[in-house]
């Protein structure tokens, strides 16, 4: 379809272009660089955060052998899903990713692919929000019990929480170039603050585990009697902190050149963790002090073990801020994908989801969808002490099900495939079908119990909210939305398109 400029109208940029041709009129500001948009990506993966936050469920589920090998392995798993996104990223670089592939791709019932993708992928976004902040908050109760003696407890996690939710809700109402600096700057946190860790961990501890514990020893902590679905568990360790890439999809809109930039920052983000990731890992491996200390109080009681209360506070804080950087660009993402769902009108209330805020050309009341459905989903930290298996559960299951669904619906189309600039080539059936595999995999994987007894203290509520999130818009597929739905909606004519963005230029 192309797209002809009306009379006394700007001459459009390729991305404007390009834009226009999927249906879109530019309403989000496109300030961002290629840089910026890998930064989006590479600040949610944030192995300061993930890696960090979820490092227990590493010594619990396996051990060093686990947390070591597991790493790699998952790591390699995760940069073929990587790759066969970003060859359709690149065909379709547009804030809706996803779901918007999803239609695009399928050869029929497009609209219900769509539909079943778009709601994985809000979950996702959802849930891994509420991860990374309420792992954030677990660093800064730490490091305020250390200081001040703010004892670190459920209640006072989750106040926290909630506090920085609204800090990172606040930050990004004040325009994406804000958010762009940030993300700008979080890269370089995120490089110095692993080359500081790395470096005190060296250095500082009295001693170090041998390169046998770290690459061979395995640790049963989960309670259930087979080790090898202790070390399956284990694995969410790395697959969790691996998530969140699908932000360089949704910032298309927002970055120029888009149909290369986007798909590069999907791949660079994901292959620069793995390796940096990999490198923080074996660290903190390698200065545990006190096994059983560090099941008990996760990296900041290493951190504290290893290289004293003073120094070990400085690590705890360089990983609290790269944590709240990542918080940041998770609410990002998120309300650009809520921003682009409800555009299509396939949220409740989605009118009020999609306003623009004409001043600051962000989407301000998708951001505070974003902050308040992390919330509601994290309420249950309260009183169930491994919540944060189920938040991270969720976030991996939601995310990888809405990233591999327009991979398949991609292998099916086979040839009728239109492949953008950035392209896999021969590779890209090999690779789409081993993503699929693993994505079922782990999807299957990570809604099991992971700890024994399963009482209510234990419970793994990841299927719960699936089951809610899933049954709900399935039922309201049925019931209702199969009929009006169509999938992705044309905004208007190219005439009508260049009026919506003369509206907001005018403001």
């Amino acid at each position: 379809m192309s797209v002809k400029e009306p009379a006394d109208q700007p001459t459009l940029s390729d991305d404007e272009r390009r834009l226009h041709e999927l249906g879109y009129a530019q309403e989000l500001s496109r300030s961002m660089s290629g840089f910026s948009n890998f930064a989006v990506s590479f600040t949610i993966i944030s192995v300061l955060s993930g890696c960090l936050t979820s490092y227990t469920i590493g010594l619990n589920g396996g051990g060093p052998v686990i947390i070591t090998w597991g790493w790699l392995g998952v790591g390699a798993m995760t940069l073929l899903v990587a790759l066969a996104m970003a060859e359709v990223c690149s065909s379709y670089p547009t804030a809706g990713g996803l779901y918007y592939w999803s239609a695009k791709l399928a050869k029929r019932n497009q609209a219900a692919w769509s539909w079943f993708t778009g709601w994985f992928n809000f979950m996702g976004q959802v849930a891994v929000t509420a991860g990374i902040v309420y792992g954030s908050a677990f660093f800064l109760n730490t490091w305020l019990d250390l200081e001040f003696g703010f004892e670190v407890t459920l209640g006072h996690k989750f106040l926290l929480f909630a506090v920085l939710l609204i800090v990172h809700a606040l930050l990004n109402q004040f325009g994406v170039k804000l958010v762009a600096l940030l993300n700008n700057i979080s890269v370089w946190w995120h490089v110095a603050g692993v080359a500081v860790v790395v470096v005190v961990l060296a250095l500082k501890p009295d001693h170090h585990q041998s390169a046998d514990f770290v690459f061979t020893e395995f640790v049963n902590g989960t309670g259930w009697q087979s080790a090898l679905y202790a070390g399956l568990i284990g694995l969410l360790l790395a697959q969790y902190t691996l998530t969140g890439y699908d932000a360089s999809a949704h910032m298309t809109e927002e970055t120029h050149d888009a149909a290369r930039s986007g798909p590069k920052g999907i791949v660079n983000s994901v292959l620069i963790s793995v390796i940096a990731g990999w490198i923080l890992l074996l660290a903190v491996t390698f200065a545990i002090q006190d096994y059983a200390g560090a099941q008990a109080d996760g990296v900041p009681g290493i951190f504290t073990s290893a290289a004293g209360e003073t120094v070990g506070g400085l690590l705890i804080l360089v990983s609290f801020g790269a944590q709240f950087f990542c918080g940041t660009a998770s609410v990002t993402a998120n309300s650009r994908m809520i921003y682009a769902f409800s555009r299509d009108g396939a949220l409740p209330a989605s009118d009020f989801w999609h306003k623009i805020n004409k001043r600051t050309r962000t989407p301000t009341n998708a951001i505070w969808l974003a902050a308040g459905g992390a919330f509601v989903l994290t309420i249950p930290a309260l009183w169930n002490l491994t919540a944060y298996y189920a938040v991270t559960s969720i976030a991996v299951i939601g995310l990888y099900v809405a990233y591999v669904i327009p991979t398949f619906l991609r292998i099916r189309q086979g040839e009728d495939f239109q492949p953008g600039p950035w392209s896999l080539g021969r590779w890209s059936r090999p690779v789409g079908i081993l993503a699929v595999i693993w994505v079922g995999f782990i999807a299957i994987l990570f809604m099991l119990p992971t700890a024994s007894p399963v009482t209510k203290d234990t419970f793994n509520y990841a299927p719960l909210a699936v089951a809610v999130v899933l049954g709900g818009s399935g039922l309201w597929w049925i019931l209702s939305a199969r009929k009006w739905f169509k999938g992705p909606k044309v905004q208007g004519s190219a005439e009508e398109l260049a009026a919506i963005e003369d509206e907001l230029r005018a403001v």
